[in-house]
């Protein structure tokens, strides 16, 4: 006689090892998908970020860093031209009364430039500087015979190194087109006048690295997006760079106005 098979005890089938294995990767599965949900949650985050702060341009997608450099070579422009202008009058040297030169040719070229693109993609620029550039001309004013020509070549140097690594990010990175010919003629212009600066003789290496050590450039804002172009930017055109070593040629004046003289 047969013995009689028993009856499934209930409950027990998840313990068996074909239920151990489902559990096994059920739980895994859960395990990889909650920090997937979670960091999708997270607002202000990789991508996310991008894509929120980039508008649509005829010119190709403009960035919140795009706009940030845009307003920094208008900034630059606004104190380094009449500092410029200050050392060609107060330089006691001709290498520093040279450097003084190449700043006014520089922005003078720089600064149209930067008013053409900014009406063309609809973005205001503003039309003084800001608080650190007013405080390195105030310091400029003050300074007479030797110690200017030292203060003005260390404080530019100084200036132009930090925003040397903005322009090579810009350049790496914009999808613009507008912005990408600015980033090759700031690029140019910038790395003109770190040489200029340092050919005076009277940067001083070991304190600039110092500086740049203690103080990294300032952290892009987060400018608001335009709400879109002024006018009609028309057809795309391709933007052909100015080399800074040729006569510079001005495109028409733009919705911001040039920096004002520097008084006589």
């Amino acid at each position: 006689m047969r013995p009689r098979p028993r009856p499934p005890v209930k409950g027990r089938g998840i313990f068996t090892g074909t239920g151990v294995i489902i559990a096994g990767l059920t739980a895994t599965l859960v395990a990889l998908l909650i920090p997937i949900w979670s960091y999708a949650d997270r607002s202000g985050t990789g991508l996310s970020v991008l894509n929120a702060e980039t508008v649509a341009t005829p010119y190709g997608p403009l960035s919140a860093l795009d706009r940030e450099f845009v307003t920094k070579v208008r900034l630059a422009g606004l104190w380094e031209l009449p500092a410029g202008r200050q050392a060609q009058q107060k330089g006691t040297t001709q290498a520093v009364r040279t450097a003084g030169q190449h700043l006014v040719e520089g922005h003078t070229f720089l600064d149209a430039r930067v008013r053409d693109v900014a009406s063309k993609l609809g973005l205001a620029l503003p039309n003084e500087p800001n608080e650190q550039q007013k405080q390195w001309l105030a310091t400029l004013d003050q300074a007479q015979g030797v110690d200017y020509d030292r203060q003005f070549a260390n404080i530019l140097r100084l200036a132009h190194g930090r925003v040397f690594s903005v322009v090579a990010e810009v350049r790496a990175s914009t999808q613009n087109s507008l912005v990408r010919t600015l980033a090759d003629d700031a690029n140019s212009t910038v790395l003109d006048h770190i040489r200029i600066l340092e050919a005076t003789g009277y940067v001083d290496f070991g304190a600039l690295a110092r500086d740049m050590a203690m103080s990294s450039t300032p952290p892009i804002t987060n400018s608001p997006a335009p709400p879109g172009p002024t006018t009609d930017p028309g057809p795309v055109v391709p933007v052909t760079p100015s080399p800074y070593a040729t006569t510079f040629t001005l495109p028409p004046a733009a919705s911001s106005p040039p920096p004002a003289p520097a008084p006589s």
